[in-house]
């Protein structure tokens, strides 16, 4: 069953600022919490988001168990938006659809994701047991971050 978690922030930043934080990989493990052991594995030379860019992380999601996960930008648009999309990891489906907003206080983010667990029925057990709350726990921090950052 594929599931959606939508969440939107006011960054109080202009859109070059939030676009070069957000579109930057190195960023993600600032943003994470300390319990994910979230690694950017892939070294950027140019930190340029672009279509087709592969990113390699290891991630512990659950119990400290260590994964590689690995994302592709499959959709930029300047300083508006971009999607990432799991190739490899633990979910089915993991598809993250980033917006920025320009407005009167700065930028208005919106995150989008709709993603699916893996193993059809077990994978709804477990999504309703703990990887519902996990994925609220980190966006919660995220925001949290973002709040003191900006």
């Amino acid at each position: 069953m594929k599931h959606k978690l939508f969440r939107e922030q006011q960054l109080n930043c202009d859109i070059e600022t939030a676009w070069k934080f957000f579109s930057s990989a190195d960023n993600l493990s600032e943003i994470t919490p300390e319990d994910m052991d979230f690694v950017v594995l892939t070294k950027l030379e140019d930190d340029t988001i672009y279509e087709g860019m592969l990113i390699d992380y290891y991630v512990s999601p659950l119990f400290g168990v260590k994964m590689k996960w690995q994302t592709q930008i499959i959709h930029v648009d300047f300083q508006k938006s971009f999607i990432d999309f799991q190739q490899k990891g633990p979910y089915q489906l993991w598809q993250h659809h980033h917006e920025f907003i320009e407005n009167e206080n700065g930028v208005l983010m919106k995150d989008t994701v709709d993603y699916e667990l893996p193993f059809g029925f077990l994978g709804e057990i477990a999504h309703s047991l703990f990887v519902k709350k996990k994925l609220e726990h980190i966006f919660n921090y995220r925001f949290k971050i973002l709040e003191e950052r900006f």
